[in-house]
């Protein structure tokens, strides 16, 4: 469900994602997953080549085998106060959740089985044709002082011989904080969407709610729903062109996107240029001072919408002189709410540009909300500076996965101009504080989440094919 593209090198082994044979994605586990009967914490630990600010002899590990063996999205989720993690087994009835402490990987509670729509033509993918599945997923996210887990997946309702049935995306809200081994979701809700050819769905827990989107190729969707998962309620954006009223005026306006819901609005950018938060703010009113409020030869609104994280929004903005001269972009970290900017960075990293293409990395931010990054673009926003980490002719490329809350992050260094590589990827990591970067080398873990309750969180697949997940502590 979750697009996941060259990213996938930074945050996970490259052999997660795309696949290494073996598994055929069937349901081969009970309720209680690969093993997950017993403490975690009792079993000999998986021997993994980790960084050194964390301790491999020192965690839990725990095992889903009934992934496929090409996936577009791994059922993994951390919660969002950070000190659990959530995770979906295969059963016999349907599906189960459980939530595991991150200290020690006791389970605090389990879900009853939980049943997705009957899934849509052509979601078992093609590994062959590098044709990711499509399989269900789980988030975490806060709303009204709350946490939540939310597990959802893509399918048909109603469909039989006899009826065709209706596209959905069906989403199980639960309460972080339940306890027990029957626990059910606090409400159920299934959203219609309507997906064509070659089309991805988006979903996005960033903002305050769950955000659901279709519609389009490319990271950002045409077409939304945003879920109140404290009420239940779905609010749907069917037109994203007629949200902001910047685009009534411009004429070439078109293809505008929905890239994130806050609590009460989402977050739009224009195919053109300009973004912001309909009847609050627009990015022409908050851009930094040293870029032209319009750019390009229609004259088209600055600023280019990257993508957002938590209440962080990234963006890119054009310096190109009307003598056609190519100068490295401004980057900034915004906040959502009030689209002021937190910091900024000059940096040749290639611009979004309009929906039509596709985002290649994620924004992440630290657990504490002070470090944010793009790809190769990086902010300290208690500091106000920003990191540029795009090659300069010599020095290549670093792309970033995660943070930690000291301001070490993890990523790999990527051949300029090219997004992905069939070889394994070389991990470095880079200190936000003073912009070293360090590299790791081959076959190191970066982690897939850092600062669990002392610990990282790394996903990869193990000797028999199967998804292993990792807890690690901090030494």
């Amino acid at each position: 469900m979750r697009r996941v593209t060259a990213a996938g090198a930074v945050l996970v082994a490259t052999v997660l994602l795309a696949g290494c044979g073996g598994s055929d994605g069937k349901d081969h586990a009970d309720s209680k997953g690969g093993g997950a009967d017993k403490a975690p914490a009792s079993k000999p630990l998986a021997k993994l080549n980790v960084p050194a600010a964390y301790d491999a002899s020192k965690g839990w590990d725990d095992t889903l085998n009934w992934m496929p063996e090409s996936v577009s999205s791994i059922p993994v989720a951390p919660v969002a106060d950070n000190r659990a993690v959530a995770m979906m087994y295969a059963a016999s009835g349907g599906y189960t959740l459980k939530v595991r402490d991150a200290a020690d990987g006791t389970v605090r509670w389990t879900s009853t089985a939980w049943n997705p729509p009957v899934p849509v033509e052509g979601a078992d993918g093609d590994p062959d044709m590098g044709e990711a599945a499509e399989i269900p997923d789980v988030v975490s996210l806060q709303q009204g002082g709350r946490t939540y887990v939310v597990a959802y997946a893509h399918g048909m309702r109603g469909k039989d011989d006899l009826h065709k049935g209706t596209e959905v995306v069906r989403v199980a809200i639960y309460a972080a904080d339940a306890t027990g081994s029957s626990v059910t979701p606090q409400r159920q809700i299934d959203v219609p969407v309507t997906t064509g050819l070659g089309e991805q769905l988006h979903t996005s827990a960033d903002g305050g709610r769950l955000l659901i989107g279709w519609g389009k190729q490319g990271e950002l969707p045409a077409s939304a729903a945003a879920v109140d998962v404290a009420t239940g309620k779905v609010s749907r954006y069917s037109d994203a062109n007629s949200l902001l009223p910047q685009c009534a005026k411009e004429v070439g306006c078109y293809d505008s996107r929905v890239a994130g819901a806050t609590s009460d609005s989402v977050v739009v950018a224009m195919d053109g240029g300009g973004f912001g938060v309909p009847g609050r703010w627009f990015s022409n009113a908050v851009r930094p001072g040293a870029v032209a409020a319009r750019t390009g030869f229609l004259g088209a609104y600055n600023g280019d919408l990257y993508g957002m994280a938590g209440s962080s929004l990234v963006a890119g903005w054009s310096t190109n002189t009307t003598d056609g001269s190519d100068r490295p972009a401004v980057w900034t970290v915004h906040d959502v709410e009030t689209g002021k900017v937190q910091a900024q960075v000059t940096c040749a990293a290639d611009l979004p540009g309009g929906s039509s293409k596709a985002r290649d990395y994620p924004v992440v931010t630290s657990p504490n909300g002070r470090y944010v990054a793009a790809g190769s673009v990086a902010f300290d926003v208690q500091r106000k500076k920003g990191i540029c980490l795009q090659g300069d002719g010599n020095r290549k490329t670093i792309v970033l996965g995660s943070i930690r809350n000291d301001g070490i992050a993890y990523g790999a260094v990527v051949e300029d101009d090219a997004a992905t590589s069939d070889s394994d990827p070389v991990v470095a990591q880079v200190d936000l504080n003073t912009g070293q970067p360090q590299v790791l080398g081959t076959g190191v873990e970066a982690p897939y989440t850092t600062d669990l309750k002392g610990s990282g969180l790394f996903l990869d697949r193990d000797d028999d094919h199967n998804v292993r997940i990792s807890l690690r502590r901090q030494r």
